[in-house]
């Protein structure tokens, strides 16, 4: 069984990004998206105009515009990095992060397989939260940068601005 992290986090976030599970790259790093070719760093340093240089940055950067990051998964099995390798999940806590996150409005899931996740092992949608998946920011995912930045953008401008 290989586990994720804790969330990145504040009581008052106002958005959750909800990932899959941390890449091997990422597990190796002890760090989200540490992957060099993931595009969640760049789009967040672009679309909040700030530093991501160092983990304490990125971690700084999301808490101070209050947008909380997370994945569904706690720990499951996967040879690899692929989602679709993903079996014998075991979901994070969500509920209770809701329930000591009340402020959330917007929960942003990073690609599908996020989503399905969510759906499979969590189902329940607090109500007044508007929930959107996005294009997935791995390098798998070969969508092109700029299509990926205007998804998250467009989603998450209403309420970072």
């Amino acid at each position: 069984m290989i586990r994720g992290f804790p969330p990145i986090e504040r009581s008052d976030a106002r958005i959750l990004i909800l990932g899959s599970m941390p890449s091997v790259a990422s597990l190796s790093e002890a760090q989200y998206y540490a992957h060099p070719r993931n595009a969640f760093w760049p789009i967040m340093a672009r679309l909040l105009d700030g530093p991501v240089s160092t983990y304490d940055e990125k971690h700084r950067l999301l808490t101070e515009h209050r947008i909380a990051l997370w994945d569904v998964v706690a720990a499951c099995e996967r040879e690899g990095s692929l989602d679709s390798a993903i079996t014998s999940s075991v979901a994070n806590a969500l509920e209770p992060f809701f329930q000591s996150h009340p402020e959330i409005r917007l929960v942003c899931f990073n690609g599908r397989t996020a989503q399905a996740l969510y759906r499979r092992h969590v189902g329940v949608f607090p109500i007044g939260t508007d929930f959107r998946c996005l294009p997935s920011t791995s390098p798998a995912n070969t969508m092109a940068f700029e299509r990926k930045y205007e998804a998250y953008a467009s989603a998450l401008g209403s309420v970072v601005f």
